[in-house]
């Protein structure tokens, strides 16, 4: 059996190494613009099991794929990775001092198998001021990240309430993973 994770994320690869199971890693490269009139929830469940498809269609048989996708919604509409640092004002500045919802979805595909499961948590951000949200921005942090930021760096001491998983907003939302690798016969805890 050969597990492979579907994404270069290092969040991802440290999370997933939680379960002790050895895997590789094969980016899948694929377009993440949303379709129209897509939710949030919808998008990131499609991207997930794309990213998953698209990696175990270039392997042989007898694989696993997981794949992964986490979108920031803001009343309903997705914040992507902001492309410089004036969109990442943007995106911090609308986060601020609000509440907003980070889907994360796992999917798992294998010979005849193809699941997908799908965490929705909100977090909610203390006021932000102008000086924190340039200061933060000038640390690099927010460039590769949904949402202009990443709650297991520096942004999650802004962070005032979360509901719902931690590991979903840092990318690989764990109980959703473990029933997915049970479901498949691959992990027995």
């Amino acid at each position: 059996m050969q597990l492979i994770l579907a994404s270069r994320s290092p969040r991802r690869q440290e999370l997933l190494a939680q379960f002790d199971i050895p895997f590789s890693v094969q980016e899948a490269d694929l377009d993440e613009t949303p379709l129209p009139n897509e939710s949030p929830e919808a998008m990131t469940k499609r991207l997930a099991l794309a990213k998953a498809r698209h990696v175990y269609q270039q392997q042989p048989s007898s694989v696993w794929v997981l794949g992964g996708d986490t979108t920031v919604a803001l009343e309903d509409v997705a914040l992507g990775k902001p492309v410089n640092r004036e969109e990442a004002v943007q995106m911090l500045t609308a986060l601020s001092d609000t509440n907003h919802v980070v889907v994360s979805a796992v999917a798992l595909v294998g010979e005849s198998f193809a699941e997908c499961r799908v965490s929705a948590t909100e977090v909610t951000f203390g006021p932000l001021s102008r000086h924190q949200i340039e200061s933060y921005c000038n640390s690099g942090e927010p460039f590769d990240k949904a949402g202009g930021y990443g709650i297991q760096g520096f942004a999650g001491v802004y962070v005032k309430e979360l509901r719902g998983s931690y590991s979903g907003v840092v990318g690989l939302p764990l109980f959703e993973t473990r029933v997915l690798l049970e479901q498949a016969q691959l992990l027995n805890l």
